[in-house]
């Protein structure tokens, strides 16, 4: 984490037995992350949808974790590089810079997640320098509830790919 009280940094790193496309194919749709990460994407609305490749596409977001609170940020999509790399900029009650960076290793892609951000909403400005550590944790849980959910998201759509093919 960062030493300013506002301040965040989080590395998350998942593994999973895929292909990069997959991976990225889901994780570059934040438009149904309701539907298979919903214990923490509440909604999630096109803004703009940004140019051929995703750059420039403007979402938002309302998300919440166990703390009773939630977050509404916007995601701004800066950089794509399928299969291997989303970055975007958020904006809102979180503001910073998010990473995603997908590598295969063998049968497995390696997943790596940098998020940097400042809290802007005041109830977390205010409890910061206090509750840093629970605001921590709180994004740590999100996180695994994440790769939970990426994998059944895996398994799921597969399924419907061999449904489609048989």
């Amino acid at each position: 984490m960062f030493r300013g009280s506002y301040q965040y940094h989080f590395v998350t790193r998942w593994r999973v037995e895929a292909n990069a496309q997959e991976v990225y194919d889901v994780i570059s749709d934040p438009l149904q992350f309701p539907r298979w990460w919903r214990c923490v994407y509440r909604s999630v609305t096109e803004i703009e949808a940004g140019d051929s490749s995703g750059i420039g596409r403007c979402l938002s977001l309302h998300t919440k974790g166990w703390l009773p609170y939630a977050l509404r940020w916007e995601s701004v999509t800066l950089k794509a590089f399928p299969p291997h790399l989303i970055a975007i900029r958020a904006e809102g009650d979180l503001g910073g810079r998010g990473v995603w960076r997908f590598e295969q290793s063998g049968t497995f892609v390696d997943i790596s997640f940098d998020w940097r951000v400042t809290a802007a909403k005041p109830l977390l400005r205010r409890l910061s320098f206090v509750c840093k550590p629970v605001f921590a944790a709180n994004h740590r849980w999100a996180m695994r509830k994440g790769l939970e959910c990426l994998k059944a998201e895996l398994v799921h759509r597969r399924s419907l790919a061999w449904r489609a093919s048989a």
